[in-house]
Parts: structure tokens; sequence; C-alpha cells
């Protein structure tokens, strides 16, 4: 079983029971519309005429006909502080639990919503959120043979995180003329419950996303097949495109090497010849940016896509190779409103450090007052961006300089997301081109190998 986090810190939650749910006490809950809001006690629970149902420290809800019963949450977020943020209604199977949110600071008076349910039911969901559930089966089963690992890597990590603390998430160094900030995001945060819902863990998005057999049957076929290393299950990580190359697991998290999520692999068959690398040297990294090479990755066909990409991806076509422009005033409010930092006007945007896949780890930020180092990945996508760049692989074009003063920085990038292991819309056209689930893993994890975690 797993506990899953699909509303945290809300002020009110709005659901629809469908078919009848029992609370630990063994007290039936008809169908209906219910509304919970915070008490002194706990929680409030009324139905649609406004009755009172209970008033409780949690409420926990167990479908009486799991096969049958579901619940329906409203505004549930997803993609939180990426370009795609929105808010939906979702349909769940297993059970609703409802509590107090940890009383610390802003969260206090607000309430938690967890779903527990079996981890391949779980997975399912997962492998049809993040990816289409129509895309190829031998993609589907590779996802869910990750996903399951991610999961109990995952799961495993937080049992020990009593004998050990987990690494730092942030390094800051002291206030100098030019300080370095370096942030990047955990994934064993979660101390509530077992995982979240959204991008920050995998995207779980409840029944809807599951729309075929293949889904359900790439689950059944791998079912308790995880990837390994050193007798370890891997903490197999993943993301949207590459851009044409892997990127290492340094790169966006703590400071220390994965053998299975090295960096530097080629997204195709073989390295293109006419690109040279490695891509940490800063001329092989902008001709790899501002060239196309033959990647599984460089996917442009519009109808193929959509029966790769899940609803919510659709929009975004320009994955591969993209660009943004930032002009000098968002510029300057950006790095103020993210790192809290007046650097007046921005001179320069220096790359001083990439990854295996031309990604930035390291960026300097000089402006007329100081100047700033930021990394990792992740922190550089956020500062230069209201949402979140969709890569940190990209070159910096000043354009209309006046007194050594940009009116406007263009960014020619590559890729959507940290890179970071398997490459979801290359996989898929591998999976297209005929290989196996087997094939995509070695292709993105060797030296990995696929074990049996439980039958």
């Amino acid at each position: 079983m797993v506990s899953v986090s699909l509303l945290t810190d809300a002020e009110q939650i709005r659901f629809t029971l469908t078919g009848e749910f029992r609370t630990p006490k063994g007290r039936i809950v008809p169908p209906g519309r219910y509304r919970a809001t915070p008490h002194p006690a706990g929680i409030e629970l009324r139905d649609a005429q406004d009755r009172l149902v209970g008033i409780a420290a949690t409420f926990s809800l167990s479908p009486m006909n799991p096969a049958m019963a579901v619940f329906t949450l409203e505004d549930v977020p997803i993609g939180k502080g990426f370009h795609w943020e929105q808010k939906a209604t979702q349909s769940y199977a297993g059970t609703l639990t409802i509590r107090a949110s940890p009383s610390i600071s802003e969260a206090s008076g607000r309430l938690t919503v967890i779903n527990e349910i079996p981890a391949e039911t779980y997975l399912k969901s997962v492998i049809s959120s993040e990816m289409s559930a129509r895309a190829p089966v031998e993609f589907l089963k590779a996802h869910a043979v990750i996903s399951r690992s991610w999961l109990l890597a995952n799961l495993a990590r937080r049992a020990n995180e009593g004998e050990s603390p987990p690494p730092p998430s942030e390094r800051e160094a002291p206030e100098t003329p030019e300080p370095e900030i370096r942030r990047w995001t955990n994934r064993t945060t979660h101390r509530e419950f077992d995982v979240c819902a959204d991008d920050h863990c995998q995207r779980y998005y409840g029944l809807s996303p599951v729309t075929s057999d293949a889904a359900m049957a790439a689950v059944a076929e791998t079912h308790g097949q995880v990837l390994t290393f050193h007798g370890h299950v891997c903490d197999a990580r993943f993301s949207k495109c590459c851009g044409g190359a892997t990127e290492d697991y340094r790169s966006a998290w703590e400071d220390r090497d994965v053998p299975y999520l090295r960096g530097g692999r080629f997204d195709g068959v073989e390295w293109p010849a006419n690109f040279p690398h490695p891509l940490t040297i800063e001329a092989h990294a902008v001709t790899w940016i501002m060239g196309f090479p033959p990647a599984y990755c460089h996917m442009t066909n519009s109808r193929e896509l959509d029966d790769l990409l899940p609803e919510i991806d659709r929009p975004t076509r320009d994955f591969f190779r993209w660009e943004r422009t930032l002009e000098q005033e968002e510029l300057q409010a950006l790095v103020k409103g993210r790192l809290g930092l007046d650097l007046g006007a921005i001179r320069r945007l220096e790359p001083l450090e990439r990854g295996a896949s031309s990604r930035l780890v390291r960026l300097r930020l000089v402006g007329e007052r100081r100047s700033v180092v930021v990394g990792k990945e992740l922190e550089i996508r956020r500062v230069l961006s209201w949402t979140c760049l969709y890569s940190s692989a990209f070159v910096v074009f000043p354009e209309d300089v006046r007194w050594g003063i940009p009116r406007r920085f263009r960014l020619r990038g590559a890729g959507w997301g940290h890179g970071v292991g398997l490459c979801q819309i290359g996989a898929a056209i591998m999976a297209q081109q005929g290989r196996t689930y087997r094939e995509i893993l070695a292709h993105y994890y060797a030296p990995a190998e696929i074990a049996l975690a439980y039958t």
C-alpha cells in the first residue's frame, strides 16, 4: 500500500462519494457531495445540504466495494510552479483520509488529503499520467519498472532517514560581494505521507488517465519488477525530454555520482560525428544546443505526439529546441523576487559550469551593483522564469546593448526537464521503433539490472 498526498494546506475540501464508504468505527457514509473545513477539534464535515456529518481529528473513509466506489476531489493542483500549472477535478479509488496539516507557520488551520491505494494500482495511474496510456506498451512497461523502482527506493530512504539525516538541499556562501546560491529539491522530505501526486514526486492523476488496456497490462506484466544496482533498488529518475543527451545525477541533486544515472548518454543509436563532446566544454555545448542532433527525442510529428503525451503536456511542442526572450526589467524583477537581491541592471549572464548534457549547473548573473552565482539546474530555471524554464541547457544572446547593458536577453535552449535517467519522449520513440522495455531500460540505466522485488 502507498499513501499519496493529493492536497495540502487547503482551506476547505470539496469532494463527492460515488458508492458507500465506511469510517474505521464502521459508520456508513452514503454517496453524495461533502465539504470539510478546519475545526478547533480537527475537521468538520458537512453534506450538500450543509448538515453536520461529524467532527473528528481525522476523517478516514474506505470504500465498501473497492471495485465500484470512488471519490472525486475538486481543485486538485497540477504542475505547481511549472508552465502547465492548473487545477482539476480528479477521481480516485482507495481510501480517502482528511487530516489537519502540520501546525507550522502558514499551514496552521489547513487540511491535507491523502489517498491510500495498492502500489500496483497507483502505478497504473502514474504511467498514464506521466505519459499517455495510448503510448506503446513496451514504453509503458519500461515506465512501470522505473516508477515502481523510484517508489520503493523512496520508501526505503524515508525509512532510513531516522538513522542518517538527508543531504542538505541548500548551500549558500556567506555574504560577500558575490554570493553563491546552490539549491535543489530533495524528494524525500515528506513525513505525513509516502509520496505527493505531482511532478515533485511522480504524477498521479487518479483514474481518468487510465484509458487503455495497455497501461493495465504493462503494470501486470512487470508486476514486482524493479531496477537494481549492487543489490539495492534504483532511484530511477526520469524527465520529459533530455534534448539529445542525458544529464548526471549530481547536476540536479547532491554532489555524488550514481553510476546508473550517468550523464552524457546520447539519446540515439550512436553519437553524431558532427557534434563534438563532452558537452561540459562551452564551445561544444553551444554547437549542441544550436544544432539538431538525430536523437530519439527529436520528435516533430504532431499526430504521433498526441498519442504519446498526456493531455496536459500536448500544448508544449517546442521541447527539443526552444527559445525565450527576457526583457531587462523582467529579469531584474525575477532576480529580486526569486533571490531577494537587487543587482541593478543586468549586464551579463555568464555560464560557469555545465553538466554532461550541456545543462548549466552554475550561472553567474552580473549586475551594475553586484553579481551572484546561482545553481543547481532547477534553481537556474526558476530564477530566469516566473514559472520555470524548460531546462537549464541554454545559450544566452544579449540584444540591443547600450552602454554595456542589454535591453533583453534571448535564450536558445534544449530539452524539457532535468535530463537525468530516462528521457520519456526518447523512450517512447524507441518503443515505436520496436525496442523492448528491457532494451529501453538498458539504454538509459546501464549497468542497472531488472530484478523481482515482490511477487
